[in-house]
């Protein structure tokens, strides 16, 4: 709505992205210290001479870091630079110890690459890597600040993308892809609202006919979510426009996202390249990359979301809706696959007898139905699953035989989530085997004909809804153990 606003008024939004991610390393960019990612509970314990800027102390670049952001580069379509260099970024804020950021400004490690998203590639103008900075802390009710540097030092990773998203949708539809990414390579969690993904969205506006660049960008800081990257957007676009409408200049700023209110707030004027002083660190000489390296990186990069998507269409012949969903997450996917194999083998071995496709599209919708919502309801991801993939795969197959029905499956399917346990076991115990046998069930039947005379005269009378009525109360006096479809063939047969 807010895009065709500014269509009507002939204003065409221009965003870019700029994303820092936190990566997963062992140690700190420059150091030693733990890499805690500054979520200790104590602060000030992971840190020492180096991260603090002691006089005398000299920095040493992570290899795992600078590997890790090479890595993402490749899996996003940059070109790895065989030279590059790291810069000082010179600002004085008191989460800087320093008094500058060690980052790169000229020559980062990755470079123009590209992100589809619906069909539509965004393009990414740099992947680079810095130190985070310390985090300040204003405790209530007093008139001081306190500075925590345990994540001073962490390796960070800046990506910079070409001004190609047009929505507050697209931008966040590619924070989420790019987080997916990196959860696949394992670089990182990205993890927004422990602060392990920090986005900034820049923001101009540009009259119809003029030059795409032509409007006066707004940097946009402070979003912790997916949801307000995008809400912060629609409203920046929505507030600029307001302001061009009434023939008022846009300045140039960064603004904050204030969730409570559910607008951007004014920060400070946006600094400029030169307002950093960037020069090249003199305390770390400059890298020279070979042909070699690159393709040992390259041999290092996992199936990607994208690439297991095809696969997985292909592969085990499932909807695309259920194949994104269950490729969402590596583990999740992995969990699949290991479930498949399972069925496979069960079904091979002449363990079970069942449609292999028809077992695999009942793993898919069991996971991602009951599965899914056991692990929402109990606040657990897939580590704390004790459901086993032997299990889980003898599960699928007990169901696709037909051995138990549908409801009994969710019982066993919440006992299994619950303990862990054999479904074989579970079914024996709650006594839940689907009744199939023709000559206990026949018994039954006519047991049911003789109190419902009346539905049998309806039936005989053309009524369908009474074969409805019947089969139900053969379910009801089975407790739902009957098979639906033997019960159904046997009252058809009785009532010809």
């Amino acid at each position: 709505m807010l895009h065709a606003l500014c269509f009507m008024n002939k204003y065409i939004p221009v965003i870019g992205m700029e994303i820092h991610v936190e990566l997963k390393t062992k140690s700190k960019m420059f150091c030693q210290c733990k890499n805690g990612l500054g979520l200790e509970k104590k602060p000030n314990v992971d840190i020492c001479p180096v991260c603090t800027a002691q006089p005398g102390t000299l920095p040493v670049p992570n290899v795992q870091a600078i590997e890790a952001v090479q890595l993402a580069g490749l899996a996003l379509g940059c070109n790895l630079r065989l030279e590059s260099k790291f810069d000082r970024k010179n600002y004085f804020y008191p989460d800087i110890p320093k008094g500058y950021q060690i980052s790169q400004y000229d020559q980062p490690f990755c470079e123009k690459g590209k992100l589809k998203i619906n069909g539509k590639e965004i393009g990414i103008t740099r992947i680079h890597l810095e130190e985070d900075t310390g985090k300040l802390i204003h405790p209530k009710g007093v008139e001081y600040t306190l500075v925590d540097f345990n994540r001073a030092g962490v390796p960070l990773m800046e990506l910079v993308t070409e001004p190609d998203i047009e929505t507050g949708e697209e931008a966040r539809i590619f924070c989420q892809k790019l987080q997916q990414i990196c959860r696949y390579l394992e670089i990182s969690d990205a993890d927004m609202e422990k602060g392990n993904m920090r986005c900034e969205a820049n923001i101009s506006l540009f009259k119809e006919g003029e030059e795409k660049l032509s409007g006066t960008k707004v940097e946009v800081k402070n979003i912790n979510s997916f949801k307000f990257v995008e809400k912060a957007i629609n409203f920046e676009i929505e507030r600029q426009t307001e302001m061009l409408d009434r023939g008022e200049k846009i300045i140039q700023e960064t603004r904050g996202w204030d969730a409570n209110k559910g607008e951007t707030v004014s920060q400070r004027k946006k600094e400029s390249a030169h307002d950093y002083r960037y020069f090249p660190e003199p305390d770390i000489p400059p890298f020279s990359f070979d042909e070699n390296y690159v393709e040992n990186i390259k041999r290092k990069l996992p199936e990607l979301p994208d690439q297991k998507v095809e696969r997985f269409k292909k592969e085990y012949n499932l909807p695309i809706a259920d194949v994104e969903i269950i490729t969402s997450e590596k583990e999740l996917a992995q969990y699949f696959e290991n479930v498949v194999s399972e069925i496979r083998e069960k079904i091979n071995c002449k363990e079970y007898d069942c449609q292999e496709e028809r077992a695999i599209k009942l793993a898919a919708n069991y996971m991602i139905g009951e599965l899914r919502r056991h692990m929402g309801e109990h606040g657990h991801d897939l580590a704390d699953i004790k459901i086993m993939p032997e299990n889980y795969a003898e599960f699928i197959c007990i169901l696709s035989e037909g051995k138990i029905n549908s409801s009994a499956a969710q019982t066993v399917l919440a006992e299994m989530y619950k303990t862990g346990g054999d479904p074989s076991q579970i079914i024996e115990e709650k006594n839940l085997a689907q009744m199939d046998n023709s000559d206990e069930l026949e018994k039954i039947i006519d047991e049911v004909l003789v109190k419902n005379e009346k539905s049998v005269v309806d039936f005989k009378a053309g009524k369908e809804n009474a074969l409805k009525f019947l089969i139900g109360q053969v379910m009801a006096t089975t407790k739902g153990k009957a098979n639906p479809q033997i019960v159904q063939e046997i009252v058809k047969n009785k009532l010809k």
